[in-house]
């Protein structure tokens, strides 16, 4: 198999982001080259065409090589649901629910069969493999059973390099720690080193290049300049930014515990009037011109966590006040009345309930089958805005209102979806990437900033910066990458060992 696995000395090291760079830069040489990570732990997940899950890192990885993503380049997707256990998407679809321990002595054949049925799947369908691994390589509490580092790499037989973070200090240590924990067959896989987030004049770094290919007799790649306004999807909450600017509208998204596809809201940080601030208690929320409340993998325990915290009666005082609040999926659920979990589905516990934050006359029942789906269609009818809008869909649970209500959406032609009153100032869906949406995110700004007494804007096309964002990523990895020495790695690895 070609390949390359490119490991990290911890999490949020930059892996994700290397391997998008990595994917389009194959691409645009005319490789056939797909993404993959055999294991995800996230709650930020990506809907392929056939309606299935993965982790969303892999499914940004494929737009950036120019295919369809599909599931076999992420068999494994956990998605937890509390400190203790998580969801396990086998697949594409939940296969059970376990605990850490339980995951690791019940799952790990079935999690290797799932990573080896998954390559020759892939190696028939392309010429080039970019795959990611997790955390770090080296947690030697869990190495003897681990699925998504060099076990995998060990699998696949192919080489990895090592991406280590300049920019949180320790760099030295972390890298010749996370080498000197590896076995001997381990490291003799590491065939190259990247440092990454990279601040100032690089020419101070020289002895440090120097110092490292001496200690640890692994090349350095390169070294990546720190990168701002990259504009490729956070895989994980580790990477949530405030944003930096503090003029104009000054939007709160209420941070849940087990928050999920936090990347609906990405596209606010391209406005470049709008401050999204993420805040998790009254003491923080100040005088916001909105508040959105995004989705959640835990949506009755991140709502009692909400009340604990004294946000319920604060929500309930700012609707009253002509407020903006946008619910998205478990955000959606939390506006409603109440919320009813006859299978435990949500919280572990058959037939619990939960009243809701009352702002939205609905009743949310979950479900004990998820529903995931692709959807598209536009604005209802009723709301009289003549857009259109495309996203996904991810959720356990039905809404149902309990009075006439105008719905937000009318999707796939005849399903009328959420929620839209006081003529736009609170708005439900189970729609995510709505905020994608350029025309319909310029719309509802305008409604804020008209409210607040601002000029309305034009939109900010993001959707059509995106394509142009991978390219602009490669070529910043190229440019400062020994990118023929990259390739060269795994051409030799792979050479070498069709000829043992």
């Amino acid at each position: 198999m070609n390949g390359i696995m490119v490991l990290g000395t911890a999490s949020d090291v930059g892996k994700s982001l290397i391997a998008t760079a990595i994917c389009r830069a194959y691409a645009n040489e005319g490789v056939r080259v797909a993404p993959f990570k055999s294991q995800n732990m996230s709650n930020n997940s990506y809907v392929t065409f056939d309606g299935k899950e993965i982790g969303r890192a892999q499914g940004i990885q494929a737009e950036a090589a120019r295919i369809e993503a599909a599931v076999s380049m992420n068999p494994i997707l956990l998605k937890p649901r509390s400190d203790q256990i998580a969801e396990v998407i086998l697949f594409g679809e939940v296969a059970t629910t376990l605990s850490g321990k339980d995951y690791r002595e019940v799952f790990y054949k079935q999690g290797l069969e799932a990573i080896r049925s998954a390559f020759e799947k892939l190696e028939q369908e392309y010429d080039m493999l970019v795959m990611e691994g997790a955390g770090s390589p080296v947690e030697i509490n869990l190495k003897d059973r681990e699925l998504v580092n060099m076990k995998v790499a060990e699998i696949a037989d192919v080489p990895a390099i090592l991406v280590a973070d300049i920019d949180r200090g320790g760099v030295f240590a972390s890298i010749v720690g996370t080498l000197e924990l590896m076995t001997p067959e381990e490291k003799a896989r590491v065939k190259g080193l990247i440092i990454n987030k990279f601040r100032g004049d690089q020419s101070l770094f020289e002895d440090g290049i120097k110092w490292l290919e001496s200690r640890t007799g692994i090349p350095v790649l390169g070294v990546l300049p720190y990168l701002e306004n990259h504009m490729i999807d956070s895989e994980d909450s580790l990477s949530i930014p405030n944003s930096k600017n503090r003029a104009g509208l000054d939007i709160v998204v209420i941070k849940p515990s087990y928050i999920s596809n936090f990347t609906d809201l990405e596209p606010f940080y391209r406005e470049p009037d709008v401050s999204l601030r993420w805040v998790s208690s009254l003491d923080d929320i100040g005088e916001p011109d909105a508040v959105i409340l995004p989705g959640t993998k835990s949506t009755i325990k991140d709502l009692q966590y909400f009340k604990k915290a004294g946000l319920y009666s604060w929500l309930r005082d700012y609707v009253d006040q002509g407020g903006f609040i946008a619910g998205i999926c478990g955000g959606y659920q939390m506006l409603g009345d109440k919320l009813i979990d006859p299978f435990g589905s949500d919280t572990g516990t058959i037939s619990a309930e939960e009243d809701g934050l009352g702002i939205i006359p609905a009743v949310t029942t979950f479900a004990s089958v998820k529903t995931t789906a692709r959807a598209e269609g536009k604005l209802h009818p009723s709301t009289g805005i003549e857009l259109t809008a495309a996203g996904y869909e991810i959720h356990l649970g039905e809404t149902q209102m309990t009075a006439a209500c105008q719905p937000l959406l009318l999707l796939n032609e005849d399903l009328e979806e959420g929620f839209y009153g006081k003529n736009g100032r609170i708005i439900g869906t189970y729609l995510h990437h709505l905020f994608h949406n350029d025309q319909w995110r310029n719309h509802w700004l305008n409604s804020i900033r008209k409210a607040k007494g601002e000029p309305e804007r034009s939109p900010v096309y993001v959707s059509r910066l995106k394509d142009q964002k991978y390219d602009e990523l490669a070529d910043h990895l190229k440019a400062h990458l020994d990118w023929n020495k990259l390739k060269e790695i795994s051409e030799q690895w792979g050479s070498r060992h069709e000829m043992v």
